[in-house]
């Protein structure tokens, strides 16, 4: 074999190997990018699950002290904010407003005992704490793809082709500033 024809096939050899190193990585970032999505699209679908358990939870603690209207207002406008966020920062601030708006009708649902005894109320307060766990899970999965995928931008030698194609940092979902603290109730119609 002639020594050009030689290096010619070597080179080429070269070639095809960084070709597919490169589809390799790059293939690997679309996946992990995916992920992400699909994490939080499975956030998404559990705060939908919740949203849809909140008008039949307020319209039963109703029947028992309609004359909670904050309390009833607070949830339905923290509801609607929480149903036109878009993205994790604007969800996460919309689900602490809803939580604590949630909290807050719970507490006034507490002060009724014939309420607590009402087998609708009881099987809706279950749900809603079910969904609260899938929906704690979900932004656990969330944070763990966006943890992957971030590292795998960052790290050399994925960084240079995410950089090339445009991957960009993804956020977690972070507890929001006083999610920390129980809400405050007031049964004189104050409720903070």
């Amino acid at each position: 074999m002639k020594k050009g024809t030689k290096i010619g096939l070597i080179v080429l050899a070269a070639v095809v190997i960084v070709a597919v190193m490169i589809g390799t990585a790059y293939n690997g970032l679309v996946k992990k990018d995916e992920q992400v999505n699909t994490a939080y699209a499975n956030i998404e679908s559990q705060l939908q699950r919740r949203n849809d358990l909140i008008p039949n939870l307020v319209e039963t603690v109703k029947g028992y002290a309609a004359h909670e209207t904050e309390v009833f207002t607070a949830v339905t406008e923290a509801r609607e904010r929480m149903m036109a966020a878009q993205g994790p920062d604007a969800v996460a601030e919309a689900d602490g407003e809803l939580t604590q708006a949630l909290g807050r009708l719970i507490a006034v649902a507490e002060s009724y005992p014939e309420l607590q005894a009402n087998e609708n109320f009881l099987s809706l307060q279950d749900e809603l704490a079910g969904t609260e766990n899938r929906i704690n899970t979900a932004r656990m999965d969330y944070n763990a793809a966006v943890q992957t995928y971030n590292a795998s931008i960052r790290s050399f030698p994925t960084n240079i082709l995410a950089g090339i194609f445009g991957f960009e940092r993804r956020e977690q979902f972070q507890a929001q500033e006083g999610a920390q603290e129980v809400p405050a109730v007031d049964f004189g119609g104050d409720a903070e």
